[in-house]
């Protein structure tokens, strides 16, 4: 009986120790495709477990702060950077979240990464800034557009050409 009593003691202790803390979250899903997917809870879950928001994914180099960017995903972006992805981080390609946001005039995003310190003097590989890489003429530029289009569009990605088309200037003039 005293082993009994002794043994539930110990439960309701290691049971009460625990009470009045937080347990983090274990995220569901891989935080590069939450990013991709916009999903906001799956990125609190890796921000609260602790995870490197800064994490590049291995075919490109891109943290989920550019994928959001390159996706739209805003309140995605914005969670990233409240718990402190780098703004200027540059993926393989030398281009960081704001030269994404841009090129895809993702002006909330644009507005928000600016806010929060990104460096529009930054250049990618091809030595281009934010501004630069939206301030080409627009069918000049098109055919990269239709590339990356192809390339993400299993992954979720539609280009709306108007938008863009009409938005790149807008961009371009917030970058001056």
């Amino acid at each position: 009986m005293r082993t009994f009593i002794a043994v539930m003691l110990a439960i309701a202790m290691l049971t009460l120790s625990g009470c009045g803390e937080q347990q983090n979250p274990t995220p569901s899903v891989n935080l590069h495709v939450a990013a991709i997917q916009g999903n906001l809870e799956a990125v609190q879950q890796h921000i609260a477990a602790g995870s490197n928001l800064d994490e590049p994914e291995p075919s490109r180099g891109s943290t989920p702060l550019i994928t959001a960017a390159v996706f739209g995903h805003t309140e995605v972006a914005r969670a990233l950077i409240a718990a402190g992805a780098d703004v200027n981080y540059q993926n393989n390609e030398g281009s960081t979240a704001l030269h994404s946001a841009a090129f895809f005039c993702r002006s909330e995003i644009v507005q928000l990464l600016l806010e929060n310190g990104a460096d529009k003097s930054l250049r990618n590989n091809a030595e281009h800034t934010a501004l630069e890489s939206v301030s080409a003429p627009f069918e000049k530029v098109k055919p990269i557009y239709d590339g990356l289009g192809a390339a993400l569009a299993p992954l979720g990605l539609k280009l709306d050409y108007q938008r863009i088309e009409t938005t790149r200037p807008k961009i371009a003039e917030m970058l001056r």
